[in-house]
C-alpha cells in the first residue's frame, strides 16, 4: 500500500490521502470578496482528488491584505461571496476545505506580483501597515505603525471572528498563516519585533502574541468538528534570525494548546534571506518539528514527483507533503501520483471515463459503460 495514498486523521478530520493542496494567493478579490475566478480556480483543485484543500491566505481585517486583491473575510459581504464558492464547489466534490487565516502586518498594501509586487504608495490606493515595531520590511519602504494594547486586541478579535465565520460557512480546517514574514511571524522573529514590552525580547515574549492568537480561535471554534494548525516558517534563513530551534519550541508550545497540525515552511520576513532552493529543499525542517511533536506535520518545497513524495512519507520525514505551484502546472497531479504508486483516488464520474485502460482501478472500483 502507498504510504502517501494512506488515510491521516487531523483532529476531527479524516483525510483519504496525505497530499495537501497548499494555500497559493490569486490577487483576485474585490474589496476582500471571493469571485468568478476563485470558484473556477478552487473547484478545479477539488476535483483533483488531494486529501485536503487549503484556501489562500485570507485577511481578517482590510489593512491586513498583502494586496487590493486578497480575499478577505472581515464582513458579512466577505462571508456571503465566499458562501457563494464553497456551496456551489461541496455540490461537486468531498475535499475537506480549509481556510488561512491570515494578517500582512508590515508586507501589506503591496501590488500584485504581476504588478511588480512592490509597496503601494498611500496616494496611489495604499494604505497604512501595521506590525509589532516601526520598521519596514525592506529599505526605502514606509514603516508601518507599531501595535499599540488596542491594536493587538483589535487583531486578535479579528481572527476569532473570521475564525467563527469559517465554521459558520461549514469550513472543515482552519489555518493560522505564522510564516512567510507575514503578522504572526513578524512577532516571532527578532529581525521584525524589536518590542521592549511583554511581546517582544527573548523568546517567551515573542511567542507570547500568536499563542494568544492561537488560544483564542481555538476557543472560539468547536473543538470536536473544527481542526486549527499553524502554519510556520522554520526559519528566516538570516544569522540572528527566527531559526529551528525556536520553532521547535513554538511547535511544542502549539500542541500543549491544542494544535491538530504544522505546516512547514520557510523564509519571507527579510529581503536579506539566502535560501538553498532546489528539490525539497525545506522538507529537513518538517523533518526536525516532527522529533518534538507527536501531532501531523506537513512538509512544502519544491515536492513535484509522486515517488519523491512517497519516500518522505515512507521515511517518516513528515506525515503529509504539500504541493502548490506543482498542482497549478498539473491539476491532476494526485491521479499522475496515484497511477504511479500503485493506488487509486477519487475522481468525478462524470470524468471516469478518462480512465486509462492498463489502469482499471485508478478511481477505485467505479467503471462506466462506453457506447
Amino acid at each position: 500500500m502507498s504510504a502517501l495514498f494512506s488515510p491521516l486523521q487531523l483532529g476531527p478530520l479524516k483525510l483519504k490521502n496525505r497530499i495537501i493542496i497548499a494555500p497559493m494567493c490569486q490577487y483576485s478579490a474585490v474589496d476582500g470578496n471571493a469571485t468568478d475566478w476563485h470558484l473556477i480556480h478552487l473547484g478545479q483543485l477539488a476535483l483533483s482528488g488531494a486529501g485536503m484543500l487549503i484556501l489562500e491566505a485570507t485577511a481578517v481585517e482590510s489593512i491586513g491584505r498583502i494586496s487590493p486583491g486578497d480575499l478577505g473575510l472581515w464582513s458579512d459581504e466577505n462571508e456571503a461571496a465566499l458562501a457563494t464558492v464553497i456551496t456551489a464547489v461541496r455540490r461537486h466534490s468531498t475535499m475537506p476545505l480549509v481556510i488561512q487565516l491570515g494578517h500582512a502586518g508590515r508586507k501589506a498594501s503591496s501590488q500584485a506580483p504581476w504588478d511588480g509586487g512592490q509597496l503601494i504608495a498611500i496616494e496611489n490606493g495604499g494604505w497604512q501597515m501595521a506590525a509589532p515595531s516601526a520598521l519596514p520590511h525592506a529599505q526605502g519602504e514606509r514603516a508601518p505603525l507599531a501595535l499599540d494594547e488596542a491594536g493587538l486586541m483589535r487583531i486578535k478579535q479579528a481572527f476569532v471572528d473570521a475564525a467563527i465565520r469559517a465554521e459558520r460557512l461549514g469550513l472543515d480546517a482552519i489555518e493560522l498563516h505564522a510564516a512567510h514574514g507575514y503578522l504572526l511571524h513578524q512577532f516571532l522573529s527578532p529581525i521584525s519585533n524589536q518590542r521592549t514590552d511583554a511581546y517582544g525580547g527573548p523568546l517567551e515574549n515573542r511567542l507570547r502574541f500568536p499563542l494568544e492568537v492561537f488560544d483564542a480561535v481555538r476557543a472560539a471554534v468547536s473543538h470536536k468538528k473544527m481542526t486549527v494548525g499553524v502554519r510556520i516558517s522554520a526559519t528566516d534563513w538570516v544569522e540572528g534570525g527566527w531559526d529551528v530551534a525556536q520553532s521547535r519550541q513554538f511547535a511544542k508550545n502549539l500542541q500543549e494548546r491544542g494544535c491538530d497540525f504544522i505546516h512547514v515552511s520557510s523564509g519571507g520576513v527579510s529581503p536579506a534571506q539566502k535560501i538553498p532552493v532546489g528539490p525539497g529543499y525545506q522538507v529537513h525542517l518538517a523533518e526536525a518539528i516532527k522529533r518534538d511533536v507527536d501531532i501531523p506535520v506537513i512538509a512544502v518545497g519544491m515536492i513535484t514527483d509522486a515517488q519523491q513524495a512517497e519516500e518522505i512519507i515512507s521515511a517518516g520525514q513528515a506525515d503529509a507533503i504539500g504541493i502548490a505551484r506543482g498542482i497549478l502546472y498539473d491539476p491532476h497531479w494526485p491521479w499522475h501520483a496515484a497511477a504511479a504508486l500503485g493506488a487509486s483516488v477519487d475522481a468525478p464520474r462524470q470524468y471516469w471515463r478518462s480512465q486509462p485502460r492498463d489502469l482499471k482501478n485508478l478511481f477505485g472500483e467505479t467503471s462506466i459503460g462506453q457506447r
